[in-house]
């Protein structure tokens, strides 16, 4: 199957805000170094490690939220790791990023519908009333959800307006950063059957990241682990689950419990 994406020898760095000195620029700190790896069309790969790993950064740079320092990325053949935003943005329709804490993510002052609907009129979309009850209607939400608040929701209910403002614009591409962490388990195994039909029915590609192996085994097909902006394992999850090669995922393994995925995802 094709490479969707194509991320190679992916460098980036930050400024460090904490050591800032009075004058002059603040030291930066390098958080990817030398990452590589083919992402397949239709393929679910988890994003793995422990905290300051890199696996968020990772994420934003394949988005373009953050731009990298040195490497490449290519999404379906085009080299997107230096666009400038006016040659980027006709691309950006095509991978789209779902957030970790929706509450501040999604605008409160907004009614459901309006921000389903921001996307779709940013990128020239017509007929978009019917193209957001189209996506209400992917995350099983009722269509009268389209004149609440976000504060009227629930958390699971206000993650599904974040994967339906997502998917609305039909991408390829799909980020999930943690986005079933602040979910008790019942909503989170809701979420992660919701993204399973949507990633068959829409054609979609999914990168997930999570600090949950559990969700990870129960979600994903591949895992990249990442320590210390390097990955450290690359395999496919049964593989990593049944013989973890790199210490650092043995490491990962023993320190959190895993459950039997088959008993809390049924």
């Amino acid at each position: 199957m094709a490479d969707l994406y194509a991320v190679q020898d992916l460098r980036l760095s930050l400024p460090d805000m904490t050591r800032k000195p009075l004058l002059g620029p603040a030291p930066r700190i390098e958080i990817l170094k030398g990452i590589s790896f083919t992402l397949p069309k239709g393929e679910i790969l988890g994003i793995v490690g422990g905290s300051g790993s890199g696996k968020s950064t990772l994420g934003c740079a394949m988005v373009r939220l953050l731009e990298p320092t040195g490497g490449h990325i290519r999404f379906d053949g085009h080299d997107i790791t230096h666009l400038d935003e006016p040659t980027l943005r006709p691309l950006r329709r095509r991978f789209q990023m779902i957030f970790q804490d929706p509450m501040s993510s999604l605008n409160p002052r907004h009614r459901v519908g309006q921000i389903i609907a921001a996307p779709l009129r940013l990128h020239g979309f017509t007929d978009i009333q019917a193209k957001v009850a189209d996506a209400l209607d992917h995350v099983g939400l009722a269509r009268p959800f389209a004149d609440r608040y976000p504060h009227e929701l629930s958390g699971g209910q206000r993650q599904r307006v974040g994967i339906a403002r997502a998917i609305a614009l039909r991408p390829e591409f799909i980020l999930a950063d943690e986005i079933v962490s602040g979910l008790d388990v019942s909503s989170q195994a809701q979420v992660l059957n919701l993204l399973e039909r949507l990633v068959r029915e829409l054609g979609l590609t999914l990168a997930f990241i999570s600090h949950d192996l559990s969700v990870i085994r129960r979600l994903c097909s591949r895992v990249l682990v990442l320590h210390r902006g390097e990955i450290v394992e690359n395999a496919p999850v049964t593989d990593l689950f049944a013989a973890p090669k790199a210490a650092y995922t043995r490491e990962l393994l023993d320190a959190i419990p895993l459950p039997d995925p088959d008993q809390v995802w049924a």
